[in-house]
């Protein structure tokens, strides 16, 4: 597959400053979950490394660490996703040269040209390529003229979490992302993982912490190389998709009481500014960084109060039994046996029943139970903010129910 490499200005920012300061979160590591064994429809290990535990991190044989962001190139792959797009923003900030890997019609549903994408990413250098495609994507990139690469980082996600396309993009195109970056050079690698792999009940689940065991493996057969799993708790995106139907006068929908989960949500600026930090961190070397943002964990039901109260309203719920949840995917487990076709629909009901009951923070090893206090915070933006915003400039429903997508 031949390199599709539109012309950009090469002028990248000179300036290394930070434009504004975030407060410094507070760290808590675990080591890596092992996953389960590997399935035929993920494949397994094309990395031929031992599963030993991380080497320390040799600084010494990461001289990038010691040059200025202007003389660092980091590739993102991922790039034109719902995070990507902020983490190439922010690593240009910094003044890093960016290598942006996209496909030629990228976005949902294929909406986004190539000059879009460039001029959306510039003054990153945009290679167009097909991440799930190992030759082709270490092709292009070779032959793009970019150099070396010192470090990458990994935005890729499965669009909707569907057991084919869990592996195929959670487990393979990351894997490939790995496999190139460290021909091209690269001596660390940041994953864009999820908090929720703590509790593996799911299909990209279980891809996800596949390739965190690689990418541990990687650094455990060469001193040289080091990673950052970063496992973001939920994004501000993924909590605003009833926030126009509210302002129409609808209740606001929960399971249960409202009470069944809870998260620290993190904005998508705060997210990419932590993902560039661990680039030059060496403190966030070999480490699973669980992160949210700033202020106590919210439920359902506090983030409907707080929308209503945004809007000047009386609160009004819908409360639906979480049991209606478990007697879909039952039906649809069943009918999956008898028609294949519909594994899928079976796996979409069980990530909505996660989502529905499952806390999006650090499972705390010891009580067994999920941890506000142990979820580290960092940034600045809260939901509140969020949601008082898209209350005065508006934003689709659709654009916010968009999935990550590579």
């Amino acid at each position: 597959m031949a390199a599709l490499l539109l012309p950009v200005s090469s002028r990248l920012p000179k300036s290394t400053a930070i434009a504004s300061a975030r407060p410094t979160p507070r760290f808590l590591s675990f080591p890596l979950t092992t996953a389960k064994p590997c399935r035929r429809r993920g494949g397994c290990s094309i990395l031929a490394s031992s599963a030993t535990s991380p080497s320390p991190v040799a600084a010494e044989a990461q001289p990038f660490r010691s040059l200025p962001p202007s003389e660092t190139t980091v590739l993102v792959t991922g790039a034109t996703g719902y995070i990507g797009r902020f983490v190439v923003r922010e690593l240009l900030r910094r003044g890093h040269r960016v290598v942006a890997v996209a496909r030629p019609r990228s976005g949902v549903r294929g909406k986004n040209s190539p000059e879009e994408v460039v001029s959306d990413l510039a003054p990153a250098r945009v290679v167009f390529s097909d991440v799930t495609d190992p030759g082709a994507l270490l092709a292009d990139l070779s032959g793009s003229g970019h150099g070396p690469v010192h470090a990458a980082v990994c935005c890729l996600a499965s669009r909707g979490g569907g057991v084919q396309d869990s592996w195929r993009v959670d487990y393979r195109a990351t894997l490939h992302t790995l496999q190139a970056a460290r021909s091209l050079g690269a001596a660390h690698f940041v994953l864009l993982s999820a908090v929720c792999v703590q509790k593996p009940l799911l299909e990209f689940q279980r891809a996800k912490l596949r390739f965190e065991g690689e990418l541990a493996a990687e650094a455990a057969r060469d001193p040289a190389f080091t990673y950052s799993v970063v496992r973001p708790t939920a994004f501000f995106k993924s909590l605003g998709g009833q926030v126009e139907a509210v302002k129409k006068g609808n209740p606001y929908v929960m399971f249960g009481d409202g009470k069944l989960c809870a998260c620290k949500p993190i904005s998508e600026e705060d997210l990419a500014s932590f993902i560039a930090d661990c680039i030059f961190d060496r403190e966030k070397a070999n480490k699973v960084l669980p992160i949210g943002g700033p202020g106590k964990a919210l439920t359902p039901l506090e983030q409907g109060e707080m929308l209503f109260r945004l809007l000047g309203r009386e609160p009004r719920f819908i409360r639906v039994p979480i049991q209606i949840m478990d007697g879909l995917i039952w039906v649809l487990d069943g009918l999956a046996k008898v028609f294949p076709g519909l594994e899928d629909a079976a796996e979409f009901g069980k990530i909505g029943r996660y989502y529905a009951s499952e806390s999006m923070l650090v499972l705390d090893p010891e009580t067994g139970e999920y941890s506000d206090e142990k979820t580290p915070s960092y940034g600045k933006d809260t939901l509140e903010h969020f949601f008082e915003k898209v209350i005065r400039e508006g934003m689709a429903g659709q654009e916010l129910g968009e999935q990550t997508i590579f």
